[in-house]
C-alpha cells in the first residue's frame, strides 16, 4: 500500500447513461466505483475523478487536463467499438488518442483492451466463439508476459472474472502479447504509442466474486438466450452459489464445483495487475 502516494486520476465510464441506470437497477455496482474500491485501498491519498465519457454533453478535457493527470484508468462498456457511426463510441477513442499524445499512462480492462488496440492502429471484431462470461477458462502468460511488470508477481496460469461479446483481432504497431487464452486470444497488451503507454487486460481484475454474481444475474436474459443456461432460475441459482462461496472462500466443495481457485478468491494474486500498474507504471511517472 501507498499510504503517503498522493496520485490524481481520472476514472473513465464507459458505459453510457442508460446502462448505468440498468445498473442501479438491477443492484451491480458500477464498474468505476470497483476501481476507485481498489485506489482507496492501495493508495488512500488518490483522488480519483470520473469521467462518463459516453455521455455526448461531457466534455471532453483539454491536452492540458489531460497532461495534468498522473494516469487514467478505463473501465468496461457495452457499447460496440466497431460501430464507428456512433458518436458515443468514436468520441472515446479520439479521447484515448488524445490521451496518447498527452502522455499519462492508461490502464483498462475489457472495453479498455479494446479501446487500446483501436485507438493505436489495431482491430476489434465479434468473437465467433461467443459470449465469454463468469471466469474464464486457464488463461497464460506469454514470454513477453514473462517478462513484463504488468505481471510481475503472477503467476503463470491464471483465471480471470470476464464478460465480453468482442475480441481484439489486430494487435497494433507498439503492441504487446502478453496473456493469452483459449475461448479469447488476446487476454492482455501493452501498448506503446504516441507518448503515452497502456497496459490492458481484457478480464477484469476489479471484480470479485460477489460483484461478478451480480452481474451475471443482471445478464440472466442474454446467457439463457446464448444457451448457456435452460432457465433465468438457474442463471439466478449459479450466482447465489458465487456468492455463497464469496462469504465462505474455504468451502472447498463449493471451490471444486465452480472450479475457483485462490487466482480468482485472494485479492492479493486477482489485482496484482492494478498494483503493478501503480508501482511501475503511474509512480515512476510522478513529477516531484
Amino acid at each position: 500500500m501507498h499510504a503517503d502516494t498522493e496520485l490524481h486520476l481520472c476514472i473513465i465510464n464507459g458505459y453510457p447513461q442508460a446502462s448505468r441506470a440498468k445498473f442501479e437497477r438491477d443492484h451491480v455496482a458500477h464498474p468505476h466505483d470497483l476501481f476507485i474500491d481498489f485506489f482507496q485501498r492501495y493508495t488512500p491519498r488518490a483522488q480519483c475523478d470520473v469521467l462518463f465519457v459516453a455521455d455526448l454533453d461531457t466534455p471532453l478535457p483539454a491536452s492540458d487536463a489531460l497532461a495534468a493527470y498522473d494516469g487514467f484508468v478505463w473501465t468496461g462498456s457495452d457499447l460496440t467499438i466497431y460501430h464507428d457511426h456512433d458518436p458515443r463510441v468514436t468520441r472515446q477513442i479520439e479521447l484515448c488518442r488524445a490521451i496518447f499524445q498527452a502522455g499519462p499512462p492508461q490502464y483498462g480492462s475489457c472495453w479498455g483492451v479494446q479501446m487500446a488496440a483501436v485507438a493505436a492502429g489495431g482491430k476489434v471484431e465479434a468473437n465467433p466463439k461467443g459470449r465469454e462470461w463468469g471466469i474464464t477458462g486457464e488463461l497464460r502468460q506469454t514470454e513477453a508476459g514473462r517478462q513484463s511488470l504488468l505481471l510481475k508477481g503472477k503467476p503463470e496460469r491464471f483465471k480471470g472474472f470476464i464478460m465480453h461479446l468482442d475480441e481484439v483481432t489486430r494487435i497494433p504497431e507498439g503492441g504487446t502479447l502478453l496473456v493469452e487464452g483459449d475461448h479469447t486470444h488476446v487476454q492482455a497488451l501493452a501498448v506503446t504509442h504516441g507518448k503515452g503507454e497502456y497496459w490492458a487486460t481484457q478480464y477484469h481484475p476489479e471484480y470479485n466474486l460477489y460483484e461478478m454474481a451480480q452481474l451475471i444475474d443482471a445478464r440472466a436474459g442474454a446467457l439463457v438466450k446464448e444457451g448457456f443456461f435452460p432457465s433465468e432460475e438457474a442463471v439466478h441459482d449459479h450466482a447465489a452459489e458465487l456468492r455463497q462461496l464469496f462469504d465462505d472462500p474455504i468451502n472447498e466443495a463449493l471451490r471444486a464445483k465452480l472450479g475457483v481457485g485462490d487466482d480468482i478468491l485472494d485479492d492479493g494474486i486477482r489485482q496484482q495487475e492494478l498494483r503493478n500498474w501503480v508501482d511501475y507504471l503511474v509512480i515512476p511517472g510522478l513529477v516531484d
